[in-house]
């Protein structure tokens, strides 16, 4: 029989424990937590894609993360998947391309489809991106983004640029009868910006765009039978333009509405230079005055006003009736604001003819009006 202080194998194990947790009793309170998973350093997914079909290509635009998914800075550059899946097929995502962005860039990829995606039915065709740390593992596929699979619409073909006081006018060829109506998107790109004005003018010099129109934007023309033109009227003088086409249908897929455009145009170039004159003034009337009191007698003219952006004014010519081309300008040198003009260098008894021409500020000068003849009444 043992005493009782004699002591087993587990008795002492046990006492030693409980000596020892009373030593360490007091720091207990500044221990660490539970240890945590090392960092797998995961890229963050995608949350920005954006996919835009013209004829045979998609492009497509996402902004790269910065962070992986514990938030720690990614190094280097890191691989991308860009995959596509069509509605019809399975859920897996075949992939397109396979790529490598740095972290924070604007990434973007065209990608051109095979012939079995080209053509066809329009069917959804749905894109996406994966993004792989240096063990090729990844946190998930980034949210799809969505264009039509199928026979694009056909090109545009023969665009051409005019320049026009009301603006630039843009022709191609129409589609073939045949074909269903479609509308046409035109792109216009600002190649050459106009000079910038003097902070104290307060001249039009055009139709504008405001200051801070984008550098690009597009004009969309509704479908119509053998539609084959558009102004592009909100142009700035002095500004360079680049223009090109595309025609686009609206196709509804699971009663969804989608569009699908056809492939841009080549380009057309054109500056927004200004040439061509004003319209001549219509309307012109004359009406005399006899002379009354202090006031000697005089002719009275008026016209319908201009409606150019950029006018100047107008010039007011004079000749005696029966006299041939004995044209002289009666106006000041500076261009007439109004659309009327007070004629009192006259003399009693005298016919005289009248034509007006408007000039922009450029100088440019209109055809004359047609004439206007008034006699001036004899005392």
């Amino acid at each position: 029989m043992q005493s009782a202080r004699s002591f087993g194998p587990f008795q002492r194990f046990a006492q030693s424990a409980i000596t020892l947790a009373v030593v360490l009793l007091p720091a207990g309170c500044g221990m660490p937590g539970a240890p945590q998973p090392p960092s797998l350093h995961l890229p963050a997914r995608v949350n920005d894609l954006a996919a835009t079909r013209a004829g045979g290509q998609v492009a497509l635009r996402w902004t790269m993360p910065r962070q992986d998914t514990d938030k720690e800075p990614l190094k280097g550059r890191v691989a991308v998947r860009i995959c596509r899946m069509e509605s019809s097929a399975s859920s897996a995502c075949a992939t397109a391309a396979t790529l490598a962005f740095a972290p924070g860039a604007d990434a973007a990829y065209a990608d051109t489809l095979p012939p079995s995606l080209a053509t066809g039915a329009p069917r959804r065709l749905t894109y996406a991106v994966e993004l792989d740390n240096r063990k090729g593992r990844s946190a998930g596929l980034s949210k799809g983004a969505t264009v039509l699979a199928g026979a694009a619409p056909a090109a545009v073909d023969g665009l051409t640029a005019w320049m026009r006081r009301d603006g630039i006018l843009l022709q191609w060829t129409a589609a073939p009868i045949s074909q269903p109506p479609t509308a046409v998107r035109l792109v216009r790109t600002l190649a050459v910006a106009p000079p910038a004005e003097p902070a104290s003018s307060h001249v039009q010099s055009g139709p504008f765009t405001p200051p801070s129109a984008p550098r690009e934007i597009s004009l969309l023309v509704a479908p119509a039978p053998h539609l084959d033109r558009a102004l592009d009227s909100h142009i700035e003088f002095g500004a360079t333009y680049v223009y090109r086409a595309q025609r686009v249908a609206r196709v509804p897929v699971h009663d969804q509405p989608f569009e699908l455009a056809g492939p841009l145009s080549a380009p057309v170039r054109i500056a927004a230079v200004n040439t061509l004159p004003p319209h001549g003034p219509t309307g012109l009337a004359a009406v005399a005055t006899p002379g009354v009191e202090d006031a000697g007698p005089a002719i009275d003219l008026n016209w319908q006003p201009n409606t150019e952006a950029d006018l100047a004014g107008y010039i007011v010519y004079r000749r005696e009736a029966g006299v041939a081309n004995d044209w002289r300008r009666i106006s000041p040198a500076q261009p007439v604001a109004a659309p009327a003009f007070h004629d009192a260098d006259v003399l009693p008894g005298h016919r005289y003819r009248y034509a007006v021409s408007a000039v922009d500020q450029q100088g440019h000068e209109s055809a004359r009006s047609a004439e206007a003849e008034e006699t001036v009444p004899a005392p």
